[in-house]
């Protein structure tokens, strides 16, 4: 079986002034579909610029990113925001919820890209916001919302268009501990249940020591 994301010699450099600053040196990784994987690193490890070339909102200077088997490498910025789109669902820690949308709204939003019609997009979101508790809550905007309960409408938002990945950045960083532990309950559950594909971005051990799977980076280098 192929894998779902594998990474090749992967690096990522950039241009500082006159000098360069290479970010990622000669990653390979691979990750397989229904697993739960950590990738963990302190700051300036690579681990989120390494996120961001897995989540199709960087490039990679060189190397290869084969995508469910196909190589990503050559498509223009439109082919990548399409695969974007349809196959990764993204949770960050500050949520990103539509400020003046409310909960229901903010989680069909994907769905309007794809050019689902009004009807099947709002019957899709509140079945999401139910699967994640808080579809009782789907007429409130995020400012009436706690953290735990805008991150489970981030995870509703992620979820709603039945992506291949499910991408999260740190997702328990601004909640507290109790609310960090209720949300992975909720991947794990994800995963377990249901044999969703994903991978967190997160320092914080106890976040990693739930998932299947740990890669360590460190000084852009997997270790």
């Amino acid at each position: 079986m192929s894998s779902l994301i594998k990474l090749e010699d992967i690096t990522k450099s950039y241009q500082l002034g006159e000098s360069t600053y290479t970010a990622l040196k000669g990653i390979n990784l691979e990750i397989q579909r229904n697993e739960m994987t950590a990738i963990v690193g302190v700051s300036g490890s690579g681990k989120s610029t390494l996120m961001n070339i897995v989540g199709f909102l960087d490039r990679c200077t060189s190397g290869r990113y084969l995508f469910a088997g196909d190589d990503t490498s050559h498509l223009n910025d439109d082919q990548l925001a399409t695969i974007r789109n349809k196959n990764i669902g993204f949770v960050f820690q500050s949520f990103f919820l539509l400020p003046r949308s409310s909960a229901l709204q903010n989680v069909m939003l994907p769905l309007f890209y794809r050019g689902i019609d009004q009807a099947d997009a709002k019957e899709k979101a509140l079945s999401m916001l139910d699967k994640v508790g808080v579809a009782h809550l789907a007429d409130h905007r995020p400012n009436q919302l706690s953290g735990g309960q805008q991150q489970r409408v981030a995870i509703a938002r992620a979820l709603v268009g039945d992506p291949e990945v499910i991408l999260a950045d740190e997702p328990t960083g601004a909640l507290d501990s109790a609310t960090g532990h209720e949300v992975m309950t909720l991947f794990t559950n994800l995963n377990r249940n249901e044999g969703r594909t994903i991978v967190i971005i997160t320092h914080d051990k106890e976040v990693s020591r739930q998932c299947k799977r740990v890669v360590s980076i460190k000084d852009g280098k997997i270790e």
